[in-house]
């Protein structure tokens, strides 16, 4: 079955697609550094590098040959607007139309199904109102979409990280078949121990975009990762002071700089004498070894700390705890200047869909559109996935 993949991002919930034997016909995004991801792991997927709303339907259909099964996505909708009465002529406010622009596609493309994918605040923006407007332009987009959401725990399906995201399913009213979402695969979490242990053990400013393995698998989540690899790529550790390693030895786990005493406390930008005043709960979170990470997001390279190491997360660490396999090599900047233009590899990561995440979702759509509704098959251990 087929896909199109819009907003992909560096391929995550392509990758899980891919898994569930779904092929990509065409993806697109604007980052530059996405699209240098993404070709570089989906080397046969055409890639349109461009903002939706610069993208024509014609522009799409030109560079696939066959029909669409499945159009998939996360358009961005933070800051969606209910403002406008006029809602699809969104050129009157900008915040409302690359959700419409997702809408265009599917409605000009009419796949059997799409899939969104989102944060969970879409449930609570304006009282509700937001989703509830988005469930009914799928309904009348075209044919037509019976839709349905739900919040999936990213792991309860073999992510070693409790990520919520808003899912959101829709097929095609004249196919008769209601949305159905996946079963959950994993009753004991895959923790963050489990998911780095193997990796080389290096300390702050070491490391190498290239390295070897210093140890055999240690469970079925590694098995899974390494299964295609016999290199560890974008395993380099962050350059930090002397001053910052010393208040990460301080840190215990589940701490955070708002528990540090008050000489290792942050400072002002600028002021070094003196200490700020503004604290995060997730800056410098030393996380629980035998527990699932917390949701990685874009800013995670300076959110969390390793477990026993006295730095903060390399770029393969957060891959594995968003389920990248460690054959998925990120290209681009590791780390990103606020001059520079185009994602870093950080950002990229946690930005992603989990793949196992679009696996399981992918398997839950190939079941709906390939067998009775009430035959959705369980997505498959990651044991089985090798």
């Amino acid at each position: 079955m087929t896909v199109v993949d819009l907003f992909s991002g560096c391929g995550g919930l392509a990758l899980g697609f891919k898994w569930a034997g779904f092929k990509t016909l065409l993806a697109s995004d604007l980052d530059e550094n996405c699209e240098k991801t993404y070709t570089y792991n989906f080397p046969e997927t055409p890639f349109i590098k461009n903002d939706l709303r610069h993208i024509s339907t014609k522009e799409i259909r030109e560079h696939i040959s066959e029909n669409v099964d499945v159009v998939i996505g996360g358009p961005p909708c933070q800051g969606f607007s209910l403002a406008n009465k006029n809602r699809n002529k969104v050129k009157d406010d900008p915040r409302n139309e690359l959700f419409y622009e997702f809408v265009r596609v599917v409605t000009d493309l009419q796949p059997k199904a799409f899939v969104m994918e989102n944060v969970r605040g879409l449930l609570s923006m304006q009282k509700g109102k937001v989703i509830q407007l988005m469930k009914e332009e799928f309904e009348n987009a075209g044919l037509g979409y019976q839709v349905n959401y739900e919040v999936l725990l990213a792991s309860d399906y073999g992510v070693p990280q409790n990520r919520q995201r808003v899912i959101m399913i829709g097929v095609r009213k004249d196919l008769d078949k209601k949305p159905v979402f996946p079963k959950k695969t994993y009753a004991n979490p895959v923790t963050v121990w489990e998911a780095i242990s193997d990796l080389p053990q290096i300390q702050a400013s070491e490391g190498e975009e290239k390295m070897t393995y210093e140890s055999k698998p240690q469970n079925a989540f590694q098995e899974f990762v390494r299964h295609n690899s016999q290199i560890v790529y974008n395993h380099v550790a962050m350059r930090h002071t002397k001053r910052l390693i010393d208040r990460f030895k301080v840190i215990q786990a589940g701490q955070s700089l708002a528990h540090v005493p008050a000489e290792h406390a942050a400072v002002k930008r600028g002021k070094p004498t003196e200490k700020s005043k503004i604290v995060f709960s997730q800056n410098n979170q030393r996380l629980h070894a035998n527990k699932p990470a917390p949701t990685i997001a874009a800013s995670f390279q300076s959110n969390f700390i390793h477990p026993f190491l006295h730095r903060n997360f390399t770029a393969r660490e957060g891959a594995r705890l968003q389920s990248f396999p460690d054959d998925f090599v990120f290209q681009g900047m590791r780390t990103k200047m606020s001059w520079e233009k185009g994602l870093s590899q950080y950002q990229q990561i946690g930005n992603a869909v989990p793949p196992l995440l679009g696996y399981a979702i992918g398997n839950a759509v190939k079941s709906i559109l390939q067998g009775a509704i009430d035959c959705v098959k369980e997505p498959k251990l990651f044991e089985e996935l090798i």
